[in-house]
C-alpha cells in the first residue's frame, strides 16, 4: 500500500502516543499529594518545568537548524524514545524535589522534538487541506494531555508509577510508528546554517504577526485551563457528594473532547476558512472564561456540561493557527517558524500556570478570570486576518 495513504493516521496516532509523556505528572497528582505530600503549587511548578523544557527545545531546534536540515522522523522517533526514559525516571526521583523537576524540565526537551516536528511531517505527507490535517494531528496531542488522567483511573488500585509506565511504553510505541514511516516528499531539506533570526523571519509579514498573535492568546488559556482541569472537576464531584474515582475519569473526558473540538474546526475549516474557525473558538472558549466564575454555585451537573464545551472548544483554534502560520511562513524555514512561534507561545503559558496553581486556594474558581486576557487578545489580534485560499 502507498505510504501516503497510512502517513496521516500513523503520524497523528504517534502523536498522541508520544504526548501522553506531557501531563503524565498530572494524571497522578492526587496519588503524589497522598504519597509525598506534594501541594497544587508544586504541582504547578512541575508543570511549569515541563513547558520551560519545552520553550528551550524549540529554541535549541530552530537556532540550530535541527528542524530544517536533519530528517524530521529520525528527530520524533529520538525524542520519543528519550522522553520515554527520563520520563519513568521520575518514578525514582519524585520524592526529590531538585531532581524531579529537573526531570520533568528534561521531558519538555524531548517534547520539542514530538510536536513540532509532528506538525513537519503532517504538512509534509499532506500538502492539501493542511488545517484539515493538522485538526487531526492536534487532536491526538489533546488526546495525549489527557490520556494520563485515564490511565490513572484504569489503574487507582495499582501504584501511581504504573500510569508513568504506560505513558512511556506508549510514547516508545509512536517514536518507533514514525520511524519506520519517514519523512513525505512535500518540503524541502536546507543545508545551510540556520539561526533563530530565520525563525523570527516571518514575524515580519503582517499576515504571519496577526496569525502568531492569536496563537499566542490562544496558549496564554489553553495549558493554564489543561492543568486547572482536575481541581475544577474534583470540586464538582464533591459538590455532586459521588466517589472521588470519578475524578480521574471525568477529567480525561473533559480534556479529551477537545479532540473532537478540533476535528470539528478542521471540517469547518475546509468550507469557511480556518481564521473563521479560530476565531469561533477563541470567542466561545473566551465567553466561558468569564462566565464560569460567575455561575460556581449553580447545580454542579451543569457546571460539568459547561467544562466539557470549554474543553471542546479551548483546544479547537489551535490546528486553525499551526494552518495560517505555515501558510504565511516561508517554506524553505518553516521547521524553524514553527519552533520559534511555538517557542514564544509557549512562554505565554508559565504565568496562567503559575497564577492558577498559586492561588487556586484563595481564590477558587475566580482564577479563571486570570486567563481571559488571552482569549481577548486572540480576538484582537485576528481582527482583519484575510481568508487563505
Amino acid at each position: 500500500m502507498d505510504r501516503s495513504r497510512l502517513a496521516l493516521p500513523l503520524i497523528v496516532l504517534a502523536q498522541w502516543c508520544g504526548t501522553s509523556l506531557w501531563f503524565s505528572v498530572n494524571g497522578v497528582a492526587a496519588s503524589l499529594r497522598d504519597d509525598l505530600g506534594l501541594q497544587e503549587a508544586d504541582i504547578g511548578l512541575l508543570t511549569l518545568a515541563v513547558q520551560l523544557g519545552f520553550i528551550v527545545g524549540t529554541l535549541v531546534i530552530a537556532g540550530s537548524g535541527l528542524a530544517d536540515r536533519h530528517r524530521a522522523s529520525r528527530i520524533f522517533l529520538c525524542s520519543s524514545l528519550a522522553g520515554a526514559a527520563i520520563n519513568l525516571a521520575f518514578v525514582l526521583a519524585a520524592s526529590s524535589p531538585a531532581l524531579a523537576v529537573a526531570l520533568r524540565f528534561a521531558t519538555g526537551l524531548c517534547l520539542a522534538g514530538i510536536y513540532p516536528l509532528g506538525m513537519k511531517l503532517v504538512i509534509g505527507w499532506t500538502p492539501k487541506h493542511t488545517g484539515a490535517a493538522l485538526a487531526w494531528l492536534v487532536g491526538m496531542l489533546t488526546l495525549g494531555t489527557a490520556m494520563p488522567h485515564l490511565l490513572r483511573g484504569a489503574t487507582l488500585d495499582l501504584p501511581w508509577a504504573w500510569t508513568l509506565a504506560l505513558a512511556s511504553l506508549l510514547a516508545v510505541l509512536g517514536g518507533l510508528a514514525v520511524g519506520l514511516l519517514g519523512d513525505g516528499p512535500h518540503l524541502p531539506h536546507t543545508s545551510g546554517r540556520a539561526s533563530l533570526r530565520d525563525g523570527l523571519a516571518a514575524f515580519r509579514d503582517r499576515q504571519f504577526l496577526r496569525v502568531a498573535g492569536g496563537y499566542f492568546g490562544h496558549c496564554w488559556e489553553l495549558y493554564a485551563f489543561w492543568m486547572l482541569v482536575p481541581l475544577l472537576v474534583s470540586r464538582e464531584v464533591t459538590r455532586l457528594a459521588v466517589a472521588s474515582h470519578w475524578t480521574p475519569w471525568l477529567s480525561f473526558a473533559v480534556i479529551a473532547v477537545g479532540a473532537l473540538g478540533c476535528i470539528a474546526a478542521g471540517a469547518y475549516s475546509r468550507q469557511y476558512g480556518s481564521a473563521r474557525a479560530a476565531n469561533l473558538a477563541l470567542a466561545t472558549s473566551g465567553s466561558l472564561c468569564l462566565l464560569y466564575p460567575l455561575l460556581a454555585n449553580v447545580n454542579p451537573a451543569l457546571l460539568m456540561l459547561l467544562l466539557m464545551l470549554w474543553g471542546f472548544s479551548v483546544i479547537a483554534d489551535s490546528a486553525q493557527f499551526s494552518s495560517l502560520a505555515s501558510s504565511a511562513a516561508p517554506k524553505e524555514r518553516i521547521g524553524a517558524t514553527l519552533s520559534v512561534m511555538n517557542a514564544i507561545g509557549f512562554s505565554l503559558t508559565l504565568p496562567g500556570i503559575w497564577l492558577g496553581a498559586s492561588l487556586w486556594q484563595t481564590l477558587d474558581v475566580a482564577v479563571l478570570w486570570l486567563l481571559l486576557p488571552g482569549p481577548l487578545l486572540g480576538l484582537l489580534c485576528m481582527r482583519g486576518v484575510a481568508r487563505p485560499a
